[in-house]
């Protein structure tokens, strides 16, 4: 019932479409820093054990094109890549990807927020900036379809959220993602 749902509010919204990946490495960043890979702390951020997770989505856009979150943010060596995937075998951090996509694994109660994720990804992110990307216009935030206000690095990192960060041109932002499994 609920993919039904989800299905009829998308095809209801005819602004709300894929949009292709971006050419070039700009658009497919590095997953982890040479600290991270090596289990290093970053600022707060220690690599530890997994504890209890949840998840939420992040999409990114530049120029109305798609920056992929890739597997591996937040995993250190060693770990196992299958396919697209990665399998963390060491020590991982309170913020992590497992695949490319978006889903964004956050250790429960650990008050993380997206200028966290970026930090163990390695990524910069600012009000004119994102990721390698910079602009005059500054870098817009919506959460669940909904603007956010203030800055983007403060947006908590909150279970089931769908978060989408732009620059440059406006791409209408997804009210949802319905996770693997069905929960969203």
């Amino acid at each position: 019932m609920r993919m039904l749902l989800a299905t009829a509010v998308l095809l209801a919204n005819p602004s709300v479409k894929p949009w292709p990946i971006g050419p070039g490495a700009r658009y497919l960043p590095p997953a982890a820093p040479a600290a991270v890979r090596a289990g290093a702390a970053v600022g707060s951020l220690r690599c530890g054990t997994s504890g209890r997770r949840f998840e939420v989505h992040v999409e990114l856009f530049a120029a109305r094109r798609v920056v992929v979150v890739p597997a591996g943010i937040g995993v250190a060596a060693p770990l196992v890549r299958s396919g697209a995937t990665v399998a963390p075998k060491g020590c991982s951090y309170g913020v992590r990807t497992l695949a490319p996509g978006g889903v964004v694994q956050v250790k429960r109660r650990a008050g993380l927020t997206v200028a966290d994720l970026f930090r163990v990804w390695g990524q910069p992110l600012g009000p004119n900036r994102l990721a390698s990307f910079r602009s005059r216009s500054p870098v817009r935030a919506y959460v669940n379809g909904r603007r956010a206000r203030g800055p983007v690095g403060a947006i908590p990192l909150s279970p089931g959220d769908e978060i989408v960060i732009e620059l440059g041109a406006y791409v209408a932002p997804h009210p949802f993602f319905l996770f693997p499994g069905g929960a969203s």
